[in-house]
C-alpha cells in the first residue's frame, strides 16, 4: 500500500520505518529538515514542507495515495489545520493523532477514517501489564472493543476450557488458545513453542505457559483483571 505521513517526529518516524520496512510505498513529509533528513534513506521519498501552507501541501499527491496519516501530535493547531486542508481537498482517506481528550473530540468532528491515540493506548497496555502481572499484548478494534492475548494465570492452569466461563461471567469471548509445548532443539536445549489452537473442544485442558485470545469490551477486561 501506499500512504503519505505527515509530521516526522518520534510516532510519525517509527511508523514510517515500520510501514517501509514491510514493503509499503511511504512519503514522508515535515516542516523539519532533521526530521526529514533521518528518514529520507528508509523512506520512498520525503518532503520539506510547512503541511499548514495549503499552497505547500499541493505539493503530496494526496489523492494517489491509500491513506494520508496525519502524525502531528504536540502542535494541536498544525494537527487540526492539516486535517482541515485534506478534507478541503477531498482527501477520500484520513488517519489522524490526538494526544488528549480535547484533540479527539475535535478530529471527531471530521468524520475521518481513524483517530490514533498511541499514548493512549501505551498508557493502557502498561496500566494492564502492571496490574495483571503477566505477558500480555493488547490490539485495539475500537473505541470500545479489544482483542487481548495474555499469559494464563497460574489459577486456570488445569481447568477445562469450558469451566472458564469468560463469557457467561466477564462478556468476554475466547477466540484461541496457543498451546505451550516443549520441544528441544538440535543442540539439546529445551525450548517453549507455541501454537495457536481455534478449535477448542470443551475437554481441552489449560495448560502453564499456554496464552488466551480473548476478545471483548476494555471494562470488561478491567473486571475480569481485578476478578482474577
Amino acid at each position: 500500500m501506499k500512504y503519505i505521513i505527515i509530521g516526522l517526529g518520534n510516532y510519525g518516524h517509527v511508523l514510517a520505518e515500520e510501514l517501509s520496512a514491510l514493503g509499503h510505498e511511504i512519503i514522508g513529509a515535515d516542516i523539519s529538515e532533521s526530521r526529514v533528513d533521518a528518514i529520507k534513506d528508509k523512506v520512498a521519498t520525503a518532503f520539506v514542507i510547512d503541511a499548514t501552507d495549503e499552497q505547500s501541501l499541493s505539493v503530496l499527491p494526496l489523492n494517489s495515495v491509500d491513506v494520508v496519516i496525519v502524525a502531528i501530535g504536540e502542535n494541536f493547531g498544525a494537527s487540526v489545520r492539516v486535517v482541515a486542508l485534506l478534507k478541503q481537498k477531498k482527501v477520500a482517506r484520513i488517519y489522524a493523532r490526538a494526544i488528549d481528550g480535547v484533540h479527539k473530540a475535535v478530529l471527531e468532528a471530521f468524520n475521518l477514517e481513524k483517530i490514533l491515540t498511541p499514548e493512549e493506548d501505551a498508557a493502557r497496555n502498561l496500566v494492564q501489564l502492571l496490574d495483571f502481572g503477566t505477558n500480555m499484548e493488547g490490539f485495539r478494534i475500537d473505541s470500545e472493543y479489544y482483542v487481548v492475548k495474555f499469559t494464563v494465570p497460574k489459577k486456570f492452569v488445569g481447568y477445562f476450557v469450558n469451566e472458564l466461563n469468560l463469557d457467561g461471567e466477564f462478556h468476554l469471548k475466547l477466540i484461541g488458545l496457543k498451546r505451550a509445548d516443549k520441544i528441544t532443539n538440535c543442540l539439546g536445549i529445551s525450548l517453549t513453542e507455541l501454537h495457536m489452537k481455534n478449535n477448542l473442544p470443551e475437554d481441552e485442558k489449560v495448560n502453564e505457559g499456554d496464552e488466551l485470545v480473548c476478545y471483548g469490551k476494555y471494562r470488561d477486561f478491567q473486571a475480569f483483571w481485578k476478578a482474577i
